[in-house]
């Protein structure tokens, strides 16, 4: 068996200013946690197969604003992780544009905590 830092994990970033309602915000992570898998399918079979066949485990954590949201997507790019920041089309409770959740992952549970390891959870 693997060691926990092992295990491969999706973490879904959302923005704690934003204040959206519960269905809101579980369909902008779902936006993120498909569009994560469907680039990680592409970019990384191996990883992606790892992760959707133990589990496909998903965490949600909180980020204080977009600009912090937007630090966090930067360093995972840098690291070479799958990622995704998704934007909303404005059709109900926001304004188009605006920038709801981020997506990392599926990639190493140590790569990903050492990114979003001290943000707590939703």
């Amino acid at each position: 068996m693997s060691s926990p830092l092992s295990e491969v994990t999706m973490v879904l970033v959302t923005r704690d200013d934003l204040k959206l309602s519960k269905g809101k915000l579980a369909a902008q992570c779902s936006h993120a946690a498909v569009n994560c898998a469907m680039k990680s399918k592409k970019r990384a079979l191996r990883l992606y197969e790892r992760w959707n066949n133990f589990g496909a485990r998903k965490i949600v954590v909180r980020a204080d604003d977009e600009s912090h949201l937007r630090q966090l997507y930067a360093k995972a790019l840098e690291g070479g992780l799958v990622c995704d920041l998704v934007k909303d089309a404005g059709h109900t409770e926001i304004p188009p544009g605006t920038v709801t959740v981020l997506g990392i992952g599926p990639a190493p549970r140590s790569a990903v905590d050492a990114i979003t390891g001290d943000l707590k959870l939703l």
